[in-house]
C-alpha cells in the first residue's frame, strides 16, 4: 500500500476554476494513470463524487480520463469539459460547491461516515462533519473548518 504522506492529492475543498473537488478528481486520475492511486481509493474510482462532477460537467468519466491522459493544466482540462459538456453559471457553481462541501452533514451520508469515523477509531472525533473534512483528516491535513 502506498504511504498517503507521498501521495500528491489534494483536498477536495481546494478549488479548480471556482470547482471544488475538481482538483482532486484531476490528481485521481492521474494517480489511477501512474498506477500510483491507493488501494483504498481503487473502490470508488469513477463513481461518487468522481461520477457527480463528470456529470455536473455533461462529461463522461471516461471522457475526462482520456483528456486527462493527453496532459495539460488543470484549468485547460476544466475548459475542455466546459468546451465538451457544458459551462455552468456561476449561481450553478455556487449552488454545486455548497452542496458537495457540505455532502455528510445533516444529510443520508452521515451514517456512513459516522462508520467510517467508528473504523477509524475515530469516534469521538465530532470535529469531522462532511465528507470533504473526512477526506482532510484521513489524509493527514488540518480541517478547514472548525466550530
Amino acid at each position: 500500500m502506498n504511504d498517503m504522506k507521498t501521495i500528491a492529492m489534494r483536498s477536495p475543498y481546494d478549488e479548480v476554476g471556482g470547482l471544488v473537488y475538481f482538483g482532486r478528481l484531476l490528481d485521481r486520475i492521474r494517480l489511477y494513470q501512474d498506477n500510483r492511486l491507493p488501494e483504498e481509493y481503487l473502490e470508488m474510482y469513477g463513481d461518487g463524487f468522481d461520477e457527480r462532477t463528470c456529470d455536473f460537467l455533461g462529461v463522461s468519466f471516461e471522457a475526462l480520463a482520456a483528456r486527462v491522459s493527453e496532459g495539460g493544466w488543470d484549468d485547460e482540462i476544466l475548459e475542455w469539459c466546459y468546451f465538451a459538456g457544458r459551462r455552468p453559471s456561476s449561481d450553478e457553481i455556487e449552488i454545486w460547491n455548497g452542496f458537495l462541501s457540505k455532502r455528510g452533514w445533516r444529510d443520508p451520508m452521515a451514517t456512513m461516515i459516522r462508520e467510517e469515523l467508528a473504523a477509524k477509531g475515530w469516534s469521538e472525533r465530532s470535529d469531522i462533519k462532511t465528507l470533504f473534512d473526512f477526506f482532510d483528516a484521513d489524509e493527514g491535513r488540518p480541517l478547514r473548518f472548525t466550530e
